[in-house]
C-alpha cells in the first residue's frame, strides 16, 4: 500500500519536475542570446515578485484569478470534459457581483453583500457554463467548440450591455461599487501599498478545498470521476453520464464565475470592458500543469502568476514577452514528460521488484 501510495506521489510531481527543469534550461538560452547573465536575470525576478510586498501582491492577485479559472477547467477535465469558456463564465461572474453590488443600498453589511454578489456571480457563470453542458448531452454538440463560440458571444453581448446601458461616460465600466467591496492586503499592511491583492485569495483557497472535499470525499465527486476515466463503464455501473457532464459544467462555470469577485470586487470595484482577457485561457495551462488536483492547481497558479509579474521586473534585461515563452515552454515539457516520466519510473520500479 505504502510503495503504491509513493509510486502515485512520484507519477504526480516528476513530471511538473522536469517541465521546470526544460523551462529553466530554455529560459537560460534565451537569457544568453540577449547577452545577460541568466542568474542576474532569474535573481531580478525573484526580487519583483516574492523579494518585496508589492511585487508578492501583484504575484498573489494574479494568482486568485488563475486559482479560479483552473479550478474551473480541472473540475470540467475531471469529468472528461474540456471547458474553454473560463473567460466568459469569469467576465459574466464577474457583471452579475457588479449589478447586485450596485443594486445593493452602501449600509448593507460586508457579509451580506459579498454573499449576495458570490451568488449572483456563481449562478452567471454556472449558467453559461450549463449552455453548452445542455447542448451535449441533447444533440451531441462538442463542448470545446461550444465554449469557444460562447466566449465571444457573452464577451459581445456583455460589452454592448455596458457601452449602452451602464457606463459611466467615456468609459467602457459601470458605475463604481459602493457595498460588497473587499478589502486589500494594502488596508492591513503599507508595505502592499500600491498592490491589487485582496481578500478573494481566501475565496480561492476555500474554493481549492470544497473543490477537493467533492471530488475525493463524496459519491458525486467518486460518480464524476469515473465518468472521466471511462464513461461507458460508469454508465454501465448505473451512474448517469449525461447527468454528471451536466453537473460538470455547471459547476465549473460556477467557479470561474466567482472568480470574477477579484477584479470587480477586490481591484477596480467596477465590472470593465476586457478585465478578464486571457485569463480563462491560462486557466487551462495552470489546470494541466497543476495535474488536475486542486493543490496542484493553486501551486501552478503562483508559478504562473509569477511568470507574468516577472516579466514587469525584468523588462529592462530582457523583453517581457521572454515569460510568455517560457509558459509556452512549460505546458508543453508537462505535455510531452507526462507520459515519458510515467514510463521511466514504471520501469524503474520494476527493475526493483525483480
Amino acid at each position: 500500500m505504502n510503495a503504491s501510495l509513493r509510486g502515485k506521489a512520484e507519477e504526480a510531481l516528476w513530471p511538473p519536475f522536469v517541465a521546470l527543469l526544460v523551462a529553466l534550461i530554455c529560459g537560460d538560452l534565451l537569457i544568453l542570446s540577449y547577452g545577460q547573465s541568466p542568474a542576474a536575470v532569474y535573481r531580478l525576478l525573484l526580487e519583483g515578485t516574492w523579494g518585496n510586498a508589492y511585487g508578492f501582491g501583484q504575484v498573489l492577485y494574479k494568482a486568485t484569478t488563475l486559482s479560479f479559472t483552473g479550478l474551473a477547467v480541472s473540475f470540467g477535465l475531471r469529468a472528461g470534459l474540456f471547458n474553454i469558456g473560463g473567460e466568459s463564465q469569469l467576465a459574466s461572474g464577474g457583471f452579475a457581483a457588479a449589478l447586485v453590488g450596485l443594486a445593493l443600498p452602501v449600509g448593507t453589511p460586508l457579509i451580506l453583500a459579498l454573499l449576495l454578489c458570490m451568488i449572483a456571480a456563481g449562478a452567471a457563470g454556472g449558467a453559461v457554463g450549463a449552455i453548452p453542458a445542455v447542448l451535449k448531452t441533447k444533440f451531441g454538440a462538442h463542448e470545446v467548440i461550444v465554449t469557444i463560440m460562447l466566449n465571444f458571444i457573452v464577451l459581445a453581448f456583455l460589452n454592448w450591455f455596458i457601452a449602452t446601458r451602464l457606463h459611466v461616460p467615456e468609459t467602457l465600466h459601470t458605475p463604481e461599487i459602493r457595498a460588497g467591496v473587499l478589502p486589500r492586503l494594502a488596508d492591513m499592511s503599507s508595505a502592499f501599498r500600491g498592490s491589487a491583492a485582496n481578500l478573494a485569495i481566501i475565496v480561492a483557497l476555500l474554493a481549492a478545498f470544497a473543490v477537493w472535499f467533492y471530488l475525493f470525499r463524496t459519491r458525486g465527486g467518486y460518480d464524476l470521476r469515473a465518468v472521466g476515466l471511462q464513461p461507458e463503464a460508469a454508465e454501465y455501473g448505473g451512474i448517469s453520464v449525461g447527468r454528471t457532464w451536466l453537473r460538470a459544467l455547471t459547476v465549473s462555470g460556477m467557479i470561474a464565475g466567482i472568480g470574477g469577485i477579484n477584479y470587480v470586487l477586490g481591484y477596480k470595484h467596477y465590472y470593465e470592458e476586457g478585465f478578464a482577457s486571457g485569463a480563462g485561457f491560462l486557466g487551462i495551462a495552470v489546470a494541466l500543469v497543476g495535474r488536475n488536483h486542486p493543490v496542484g492547481v493553486i501551486i501552478a497558479a503562483l508559478f504562473f502568476a509569477t511568470l507574468s509579474q516577472g516579466g514587469l521586473a525584468i523588462h529592462a534585461f530582457v523583453p517581457k514577452q521572454m515569460m510568455d515563452v517560457l509558459q509556452g515552454v512549460v505546458i508543453l515539457a508537462v505535455a510531452m514528460s507526462v507520459p515519458e516520466v510515467r514510463r521511466i519510473l514504471r520501469s524503474a520500479r520494476k527493475r526493483n521488484d525483480a
